[in-house]
């Protein structure tokens, strides 16, 4: 067995930040990786439901870092450099943070269309900007992005969404490259429909019988946040060390119909 068959999914001394850990993939991810011996960097705007989170996992140097990236995208870097001169360098930085949008289009506005991409994929940006900075990671670094499967098949009412998401995968492709010569990998993880507080907030409004049919069109069902931070924890580890500028599909076989 290779030396990194061996070290499998072993985060033991790895520090990883993880936006949006209050709650659904992020959360899930953040006790899944506490589980594999990381020390986790906690980030969202609810600081009760971190600690709700934290209590959640295996003990560990977690740190709460309450951070509102919508409401302050340009000192997100800043933000960042902090936490790291405060804590340490980071291995690893997971962006689940985002918004959920369906609006028709007859609807858009600007205002609407500002709010989804600030943080679905402007904090994304900036937050890599914040970690490829001199002091703030070390080696082995992987950058996951939280996108979505809206980025590669459509559906009505979702155009706002599935730009900042298509945007996102792009984005990881371009910085895929840049960031290579700090062997810094960047990639997404693009879901089908997760059972999440942001999935129900959605099924509420859609109503009964169209959320039937998003069931019906993942053949395996729908996802639960552990199934996302499975991949979360593959694409952080050194099992993926060869991998970078990708878009992994978890979705239950949506995209497959």
């Amino acid at each position: 067995m290779t030396d990194v068959g061996k070290q499998g999914l072993d985060f033991g001394g790895r520090r990883v930040l993880i936006t949006g850990a209050s709650s659904g993939i992020g959360r899930a991810a953040a006790i899944v990786l506490s589980s594999l011996g990381a020390d986790i960097v906690l980030c969202g705007r609810d600081e009760k439901r971190l600690e709700e989170t934290l209590d959640a996992m295996n003990d560990g140097q977690h740190i709460m870092a309450p951070f509102d990236l919508a409401e302050d995208l340009e000192g997100i870097p800043d933000w960042l450099k902090y936490i790291t001169g405060e804590h340490g360098p980071l291995n690893g930085l997971v962006h689940c943070a985002g918004i959920e949008s369906t609006i028709p289009v007859r609807q858009v506005d600007p205002e609407s269309i500002e709010n989804v991409l600030r943080i679905n994929t402007k904090a994304a940006l900036l937050l890599a900007k914040g970690v490829c900075s001199k002091k703030s990671f070390r080696l082995p670094c992987s950058i996951v992005f939280i996108s979505s499967v809206m980025a590669i098949a459509g559906r009505p009412a979702r155009s706002i969404y599935s730009a900042s998401k298509g945007a996102l995968n792009a984005m990881a492709r371009s910085l895929a490259i840049e960031l290579a010569r700090k062997n810094i990998r960047v990639n997404t993880i693009c879901p089908g429909q997760v059972q999440t507080e942001m999935d129900e907030a959605m099924r509420q409004r859609m109503g009964v019988k169209l959320y039937e049919q998003i069931v019906e069109a993942h053949p395996l069902g729908l996802g639960k946040p552990e199934d996302i931070a499975s991949s979360i924890a593959f694409l952080l580890s050194d099992m993926s060390r060869w991998i970078t500028g990708t878009s992994l599909v978890v979705d239950g076989g949506y995209t497959a119909i």
